[in-house]
């Protein structure tokens, strides 16, 4: 089973050779429109034959109707000329219209197939790995797959039938012209061995610096606030200047070997030309050749060279797509860590009572995070994590969120252990509202009814009411058919994280995580946020992590976790009574706080 997990994205590789199980796979996308795609390769036959057939009927003309001044037989050949240039036309011109057609198709297919699968990739497959590499995989490397699945692979075929009826036609018109051309290849092919490693090496170099400059352009973007606050645009726009050069400097070592390459293919072209213009013309003055043959031998070798062209160039287009296809098939053969089983089974209507048994866990080998951590949770509990930055408090949420499975040991939800149930039974009673909501483009009302696709308004005001949302929602433009920007760019922090909590309330969760939820929002927005939690926690077992201790006071338990141990529980009255670490944690922060008062 082939996994990218470890792959370090900044060094890949960068050659790419040709990869027959890639291209295999590659064409297999063409699977689905095989009939299109068999009528294509009917339409490049009888195009290729067709203009295949036009020096020999030139030929005809001249050696023939000409030659014997019949001019009834020039008009019906000229006439048969100018049908078979319209019969080409047509044929070409649903050829373009088949393969254009089919080609998006394909892309689209590539794409979807793509982007369906990184949506269910773990939660690990996202750390560490820049965004905009990812979205290169989606736009650029797709396109790049698709362009040559089409136009390149259609280039090869075509471009290959008229390669062969070119030199059937040369050897069975005079063969001893015909070496004059065929006995450069040998010359040709040892040049192109000798380019081809250029290529390979240049083109892969090509595309790891564009994946360079999405990944610093989607970073630049998505953190403008912060690098405009440090005032650092100029520091920021140099590192950008020398991505950029770093990808022009690839581009143009490309491009010195196509310099070289394309005039050497042509100057091959033109000297098998003056071969055979030099022996024809003394075959022609010997008798042991007609005008209208040798003409057409030169037209012939005229086409002769421009297959070799065009399939050297397509050969360029084809390393390059090799490259885009070893990372976008790496992503597609990357099976998520975290995913259903054979013989996983729907968790039922969970009532919510969890469970951690000797639970150990680590993001990287060798560096635990959560060290053997056992407790029980009774359902409808609400449980407070607490504890220093790095403690642990997240991954805990995190597992029993099942973004990740445990190094060791089991989490069980009723009695199931998670790894034995399916993702989606079990995620479809879980509610998460994080420190930094996400909200998506579109209206207030999509952004709450993403909890429970279906609600009705009613549902929704509801909700809203309970968590103390709805009146700033009515103050809006359009109340809630309102549109949000990107990431709700137009709301407040604390806007956004009352319609985080509408859109959980919504949800109806059978298990609540609110991960420093209260964190970012002002004490007048947190104080109405405090009177809707007894609703929203009502009924349903919650992991609330909190910087600030005075909100989780009423909390049924509250655990101290710290270097991935759980070293105190309880409740607030007796962990204080206690005097361990949450009553210096505690008093610390109440005495910040009343110094804080004092000075205001």
């Amino acid at each position: 089973m082939a996994n990218v997990y470890d792959l370090d994205e900044q060094k890949e590789a960068q050659t790419r050779e040709f990869n027959k199980d890639h291209f295999s796979r590659m064409l297999g996308y063409l699977r689905p429109y095989s009939l299109k795609a068999t009528l294509v390769c009917l339409l490049m036959i009888a195009v290729t034959a067709g203009n295949l057939a036009e020096p020999i009927l030139i030929k005809v003309i001249v050696d023939k109707a000409i030659a014997e001044k019949n001019l009834g037989a020039i008009n019906n050949l000229i006439a048969i000329f100018l049908a078979l240039r319209l019969a080409i036309w047509v044929f070409a011109r649903y050829q373009a219209q088949i393969l254009n057609w089919t080609g998006q198709h394909v892309l689209y297919d590539l794409r979807q197939n793509l982007f369906a699968h990184i949506q269910n990739l773990s939660f690990d497959f996202y750390d560490g790995r820049p965004v905009g590499k990812i979205m290169a995989r989606v736009t650029s490397d797709v396109n790049t797959m698709s362009q040559f699945i089409n136009n390149g692979v259609v280039t090869i075929i075509t471009q290959v039938l008229n390669l062969v009826g070119i030199v059937v036609i040369l050897l069975s018109m005079h063969w001893k012209l015909s070496l004059f051309c065929i006995g450069l290849l040998p010359f040709l092919g040892y040049f192109m061995a000798r380019v081809h490693p250029f290529f390979a090496s240049g083109w892969a170099a090509v595309r790891e610096e564009s994946s360079k400059v999405n990944a610093h352009l989607n970073e630049s973007i998505t953190g403008i606030q912060v690098i405009q606050a440090f005032s650092r645009q100029e520091t920021n726009t140099k590192k950008f200047e020398g991505i950029l050069e770093n990808k022009v400097k690839a581009w143009l070592k490309v491009i010195r070997v196509e310099i070289l390459f394309w005039p050497v293919i042509e100057n091959v072209g033109a000297l098998g030309m003056c071969l055979v213009i030099w022996y024809g013309a003394r075959e022609y003055m010997a008798g042991a050749l007609t005008i209208g043959t040798l003409w057409a031998f030169i037209n012939y070798l005229n086409r002769f060279w421009q297959p070799l062209s065009a399939i050297s160039r397509v050969y360029s287009q084809m390393l390059s797509s090799m490259a885009g296809a070893e990372r976008v098939f790496g992503f597609l053969d990357t099976e998520p860590r975290v995913q259903d089983s054979s013989d996983a089974v729907d968790i039922p209507e969970i009532m919510g009572a969890i469970s951690f048994k000797d639970v150990s866990f680590g993001y990287q080998e060798g560096q635990q995070v959560l060290k053997n951590i056992t407790f029980d949770v009774a359902p409808g509990q609400t449980v407070a994590l607490v504890g220093a930055t790095g403690a642990g408090k997240s991954t805990i949420i995190n597992l029993v969120a099942r973004f990740y499975d445990p190094t060791s040991g089991a989490v069980y939800v009723d009695g199931y252990d998670l790894k034995a149930t399916t993702l989606q039974s079990f995620r479809s009673q879980l509610g998460v509202v994080l420190q930094d909501p996400f909200i998506f483009a579109g209206t207030i009302l999509e952004n709450i009814e993403y909890g429970r696709l279906g609600a009705t308004i009613e549902e929704v005001m509801a909700a809203a009411k309970a968590v103390n949302a709805h009146t700033f929602i009515e103050k809006l433009t359009n109340g809630y058919d309102t549109e949000t920007e990107e990431r709700g760019g137009t709301l407040s922090q604390g806007q956004r994280q009352l319609l985080a909590f509408t859109r959980a309330l919504v949800a109806d969760p059978r298990i609540l995580i609110l991960d420093e939820a209260t964190s970012s929002i002002d004490t007048e927005t947190e104080q109405l946020i405090q009177k809707a939690l007894g609703e929203l926690l009502k009924g349903r077992t919650s992991f609330v992590i909190a910087h600030r201790l005075s909100t989780i006071r009423n909390a049924d338990v509250i655990m101290v976790v710290d270097d991935g141990r759980i070293i105190e529980r309880g409740s607030h009255d007796e962990l204080i009574a206690h005097q361990g670490k949450y009553y210096a944690l505690y008093t610390t922060q109440y005495k910040h706080m009343r110094d804080m008062l004092r000075a205001d």
